[in-house]
């Protein structure tokens, strides 16, 4: 059944295209702060391992709320590792990283994150989406206050 919700097929696909890398991403950072939360050692084990649960609990609802949005503009959200390798700005590290590196780490995801979603605004403003816009103005601030406690940890 055709889609009338007053934004174009084209402006509809442009808008998805963009939210599947910020998909991509967020799913990505969820895999890796959940990697960290299993992994993480050394003295503030405790502090880190409950704060990357929490992390990454939230990442995943943010998951399935971007996927959804997608789907209510017509497309298919990605949903497979090739896809989100393909599309996602967020590097896989390898190995068991410090507790200092695995905050430095999610620093740079979390403001990748916000980098991505912050893209998508010109294409959103035009096509006057305020549904998408609330849910990239939403993702962005949940990820700037992550990445500003998580530097709070190791700043000197």
């Amino acid at each position: 059944m055709k889609i009338d919700i007053g934004i174009e097929e084209k402006d509809r696909r442009e808008i998805t295209a963009g939210l599947s890398k910020l998909l991509a991403d967020t799913y990505t950072l969820y895999l890796k702060t959940h990697n960290f939360h299993w992994n993480v050692t050394g003295p503030m084990f405790q502090t880190l391992h409950l704060m990357f649960e929490k992390q990454y609990v939230e990442l995943a609802e943010a998951v399935d709320l971007i996927a959804e949005r997608i789907r209510a503009l017509g497309f298919p959200a990605p949903a497979t590792y090739r896809e989100f390798t393909e599309l996602t700005s967020i590097h896989e590290d390898r190995g068991v990283q410090t507790a200092e590196k695995m905050i430095e780490l999610l620093v740079h995801g979390q403001e990748a994150v916000v980098r991505t979603a912050r893209s998508i605004f010109p294409l959103v403003d035009r096509a006057h989406d305020q549904p998408t816009a609330d849910l990239l103005t939403n993702r962005m601030q949940v990820h700037e206050k992550t990445a500003w406690m998580l530097r709070s940890l190791i700043q000197k």
